[in-house]
């Protein structure tokens, strides 16, 4: 399990190496100081787990993540009780209060063997198409919308829907917009499940309930949870042979 850790004291950093060595499956990848050092340093390998710092000098934990395309498991880490509900918000595997217990440390890191024992064995079974593609899929995306955070993973998501350069996403209740276009995160999505219906929406196959042929030979499709979306004339012949209809 490769792991890096992110804080912005030197002893924090230490005592975490420290507690880190009796676990001979954990790889410590790197270090960081603060966010932008982090961002570099994870941008240059893909990790499993992120020991994660939640106040550091030039922004938070969790500006970090909304920064990043491919958002590792994240483990918090901070000396502050009153961020606990934050980060159990966003899904983070666990919530370690310094100074950080060696067994409370052990409970996190087999949460994460499991998370990623999960998460490899629905990853085998895409396997071919991961390998087809020039980048790693998309699996997992920070949202922030306010003061409201979501780690949320991709396969959740029923609608990506373009707002201007951003996207608005479309998961449970929620609707917040993340920072990034359609196009990139067309690139990055598998394309066993996710389906360009338009200029304007990204759709998840798994959850449509239902479609409809249009009177101009398009379809609109209705997605679990809604909303129905309208599907392109173009895009409505390929959409056919995808769902055999």
């Amino acid at each position: 399990m490769k792991v890096v850790i992110v804080d912005d004291e030197r002893l924090a950093r230490s005592e975490l190496r420290r507690l880190l060595k009796p676990h001979a499956d954990v790889t410590i990848a790197g270090e960081a100081r603060n966010v932008d050092e982090a961002e570099s340093l994870l941008r240059k390998e893909p990790i499993d787990l992120l020991l994660l710092d939640i106040q550091m000098p030039d922004g938070t934990g969790f500006d970090l993540l909304e920064r990043l395309d491919r958002v590792p498991a994240v483990v918090m880490t901070t000396a502050y009780d009153r961020h606990a509900i934050h980060a159990f918000e966003i899904n983070a595997l666990d919530y370690l209060l310094k100074p950080i217990a060696p067994e409370r440390l052990a409970q996190a890191l087999a949460r994460a063997r499991t998370a990623l024992a999960r998460e490899s064995s629905v990853g085998q079974s895409q396997s071919a198409v991961r390998q087809s593609q020039s980048s790693v899929a998309l699996d997992r995306v920070f949202v922030r919308d306010g003061e409201r955070c979501w780690l949320v993973d991709v396969a959740e998501i029923r609608l990506f829907e373009a707002e201007g350069n951003y996207a608005r996403v479309y998961f449970g209740a929620n609707r917040p917009l993340i920072l990034k276009s359609l196009q990139a995160l067309e690139a990055r999505l598998d394309p066993a499940r996710f389906f360009r219906v338009s200029r304007t929406a990204i759709i998840n196959l798994h959850a449509v309930e239902g479609v409809e042929n249009d009177v101009d030979g398009g379809l609109t499709v209705a997605l679990k949870g809604g909303p129905a979306v309208k599907v392109s004339r173009r895009q409505s012949r390929r959409l056919r042979d995808e769902l055999s209809l």
